[in-house]
């Protein structure tokens, strides 16, 4: 099959604290940032962003990212403060082990592990 990947884009608010938490919060590189337009990786993950001036759209997107190591990822983003308070570790019903996180726009990222490769 040709398909490869999906990358999110994802709404922010404010330039200067979106990269600084990417990058400092989340362990991402901002590799590039075209006219407001920024583009992360970690890994091989990808997420892009784009500028966005209504507070309410942050609050109301997000993405699912999966993982290979859930419970060092975890660990990593339990001691920056940032894992949603109703959104800690634990095994769901559809077969996955996961955590969500906030980001400094509000946009909800789910990190999560299946229970059976």
């Amino acid at each position: 099959m040709p398909l490869e990947s999906a990358i999110p884009i994802l709404a922010y608010l404010e330039h200067a604290a979106t990269v600084t938490f990417y990058k400092e919060v989340l362990g991402f590189e901002c590799n590039a940032d075209w006219d407001g337009y920024i583009m992360c990786s970690r890994e091989k993950i990808e997420i892009h962003l784009w500028k966005c001036d209504n507070e309410e759209i942050p609050k109301h997107t997000g993405c699912y990212v999966r993982v290979s190591d859930i419970k060092n990822l975890y660990s990593e983003y339990e001691k920056q403060g940032i894992i949603h308070p109703n959104g800690k570790l634990e095994v769901k019903p559809w077969g996955m082990v996961q955590f969500s996180i906030l980001d400094n726009s509000g946009n909800i990222i789910n990190f999560g592990e299946r229970l059976i490769h």
